[in-house]
């Protein structure tokens, strides 16, 4: 279960762009099969600057706790507030209502250098 017209990246974080500028962020379904049972998800305020690689919050499971890494720099435009009453949505759609940051790119065209849907799958398959 790849959707074909995400980016990825190799922390199994996707993206999507909205053609206005503006990426929508969340994980992919492996890794929330990974994580398990979703209780708890830290998300960064609106208008924090986030840089490509490094740690933008934290989703906590019944097994564990991850970082969730920004796929790209940029500043944050809106948060899924929803996961704050219901992060188990993650678990039961991680496409779609279980997104989980919007992020205004520095560099819009920084979306073409992450993983197709193909590059991903080797990844998670090897």
């Amino acid at each position: 279960m790849i959707p074909e017209d995400l980016r990825y990246t190799a922390e199994h974080e996707w993206v999507v762009g909205d053609g206005a500028g503006k990426v929508r962020v969340g994980i992919t379904h492996f890794a929330q099969d990974a994580l398990g049972d979703i209780v708890y998800v830290q998300l960064p305020d609106e208008g924090a600057v986030v840089a490509a690689g490094e740690s933008l919050g934290e989703i906590e499971s019944t097994k564990s706790v991850s970082e969730i890494y920004a796929p790209l720099s940029g500043t944050v435009a809106a948060r899924n507030e929803a996961l704050g009453d219901t992060p188990e949505v993650i678990n039961t759609d991680p496409y779609g209502a279980g997104w989980l940051v919007e992020i205004t790119p520095d560099d819009p065209a920084a979306v073409d250098g992450l993983l197709s849907a193909g590059a991903y799958r080797e990844l998670i398959e090897s």
